[in-house]
């Protein structure tokens, strides 16, 4: 039987571990917190990130790595971006020589603009064929429900994709493979980031033409990132591109989504960061996509203007003059 462990208890990795469980593999949650850990064992609920959802009881938990990584075949991380690098220093020695590590993050690391498979590959000392990427439109809450999806792994080795593939794959959650690991990466670091300007274009009360002018050229700006650095284009053109962005800048489910638009309504960052509860990635990554954009040279400007606004001082108003006071291009420009 393929076994997993999956690292970190918030909504996305509790849910994904729920898929793994469901599809057959036998699945050990890791979490920090004793309580949280109890309550999926005996309550075979996660009440902190998903009240009301019945865990599957195969599911089991624990607080102690080396537990959760006995004989695991895939270990899947699904921390906070930043906080990756710490905490997977920590694991790597119970990590076994033939394990597959599974990213199921969207960030971009602060200060080495490095993507998570690289930070991965640095941390546990492993070669890229041992490092798969998990990315596409996947709303925790929604999946949470076993309501439909579909989503993208992706690895340079075929034969880890294909286990993957089979080890989450059931009626309602649908799998796609695709080999270009930086592109899916990429899309879902961006994308957090395009959101937010998404998000505090809708709390300004600004309409759906602006949001859809902010949703495509936010693709655009991905699309050129990726160009950038040898993605496939049709990457993009998919559910770990435009499918993970259309789902995180149109949902309220988003916390990026929502993030800017309580920014677009006026409140402070202060304000903002004190009533966001689960990690909004874009807020830091926005800052390193820009610097790896930078790097390439290759013209971001939605992404400027989300860091100029949650960083640098700038009001939402005078981020929307700056984005349409720009001069005219062609649409597709840079790629």
């Amino acid at each position: 039987m393929t076994k997993a462990a999956v690292f970190g208890t918030g909504s996305w990795g509790t849910t994904f571990a729920m898929i793994l469980a469901e599809a057959g593999t036998q699945t050990t949650l890791w979490g920090r917190r004793a309580e949280s850990v109890d309550a999926v064992n005996r309550r075979h609920e996660n009440p902190d990130y998903l009240p009301g959802i019945e865990l599957p009881p195969s599911l089991r938990a624990t607080t102690d790595p080396a537990e959760a990584l006995d004989g695991a075949d895939f270990a899947v991380l699904a921390v906070p971006s930043q906080t990756l690098r710490r905490n997977l220093a920590a694991w790597a020695p119970h990590i076994a020589p033939d394990t597959v590590l599974v990213s199921l993050m969207k960030g971009i690391e602060l200060g080495t603009t490095k993507r998570m498979s690289e930070v991965i590959q640095e941390v546990a000392e492993v070669p890229d064929e041992r490092v798969a990427v998990i990315s596409g439109p996947n709303l925790a809450p929604e999946i949470a429900q076993r309501q439909p999806a579909a989503t993208v792994v992706a690895c340079t080795d075929e034969r880890v994709v294909e286990r993957l593939q089979e080890a989450c794959h059931v009626p309602r959650f649908r799998p796609y493979t695709n080999p270009d690991v930086v592109g899916v990466e990429l899309g879902g670091a961006v994308k957090n980031v395009i959101a937010i300007a998404v998000g505090v274009a809708s709390g300004m009360g600004l309409g759906d033409n602006a949001r859809a002018m902010l949703t495509t050229r936010g693709l655009a700006e991905i699309a050129r990132l990726g160009a950038a650095l040898g993605c496939d284009p049709h990457t993009f053109a998919g559910l770990a591109g435009m499918g993970d962005l259309v789902a995180t800048c149109a949902s309220p489910l988003s916390r990026n989504r929502t993030f800017g638009e309580n920014l677009g309504r006026g409140m402070t960052m202060a304000e903002v960061m004190a009533a966001t509860k689960q990690t909004a990635e874009g807020v830091k990554s926005c800052e390193s996509v820009l610097e790896l954009a930078r790097k390439h040279d290759v013209e971001m400007p939605i992404t400027e203007v989300v860091v100029g606004v949650v960083h640098d001082g700038m009001t939402p108003s005078e981020a929307a003059m700056l984005l349409m006071s720009r001069t005219p291009k062609p649409e597709r420009y840079g790629v």
